[in-house]
């Protein structure tokens, strides 16, 4: 039996609208949803995603849980078992759709799995999903670059001390839980800062200066950094 491919799935920051037509469809082509998770119906990607592929209802779904940790080995060993649930489906010869909020080449779950399975020999593609730093720029209606203007993207979880020295426009992704302490340095810096709080979900908020931020904010907090 020839086995099936798979298919990391962007389906945008948010808003189900910003999907695209090639999202939507793979969702539509594929046998099994793969959502990573404790459970398909607690997963900010399958929400998204079930708002404009209904047919997700009738589909097979698979949860992958995938710890929120920095802890190496648990993240291995999390990645490791979710090739192997991946990998029964792909030799009964099924396509998988893995959904993955904003893009699949940033900063996502499904690359770690999609490593281990092509190191199997198995068939995998990525579609694209618009990246939460763009759907953020558009709502506080904003450039991210111009003409030879440099862009950096940031995981601000980890240190940024040395990142904020950069020049150009930094996108710091992911910083809720440091949310004080990152505004704080840029605070300091005297930073031109703009923020979108849940970008394209419900609750989102908009922040047009460092000073209008709260101390604390949700794990999708983006932050838009000028020189």
């Amino acid at each position: 039996m020839k086995k099936g491919k798979l298919f990391g799935v962007g389906v945008g920051p948010g808003d189900p609208e910003l999907m695209t037509l090639k999202s939507v469809r793979v969702i539509e082509e594929s046998s099994v949803i793969a959502v990573p998770g404790e459970a398909p119906e607690n997963s900010v990607a399958y929400r998204i995603a079930l708002r404009a592929c209904p047919c997700l209802l009738k589909k097979e779904t698979v949860a992958l849980p995938m710890p929120m940790t920095k802890k190496e080995e648990v993240l291995k060993e999390s990645h490791r078992q979710g090739a192997e649930i991946l990998s029964g489906f792909l030799d009964q010869g099924k396509q998988v759709s893995f959904l993955t909020l904003g893009d699949p080449s940033i900063y996502s779950t499904y690359l770690y799995v999609k490593k281990i399975l092509e190191g199997r020999g198995y068939d995998t593609e990525m579609v694209s999903g618009i990246p939460s730093f763009c759907a953020a720029a558009a709502a506080l209606n904003v450039s991210l670059s111009e003409q030879a203007e440099s862009l950096h993207i940031i995981p601000a979880s980890y240190p940024i001390e040395e990142a904020l020295k950069l020049p150009g426009t930094k996108v710091l992704m992911k910083s809720g839980k440091k949310l004080k302490q990152v505004k704080d340095q840029l605070l300091a810096a005297g930073s031109e800062v703009k923020m979108v709080e849940n970008c394209g979900m419900e609750g989102e908020r908009r922040y047009f200066s460092t000073r209008e931020m709260p101390d604390e904010g949700s794990y999708y907090s983006l932050m838009i950094v000028k020189d």
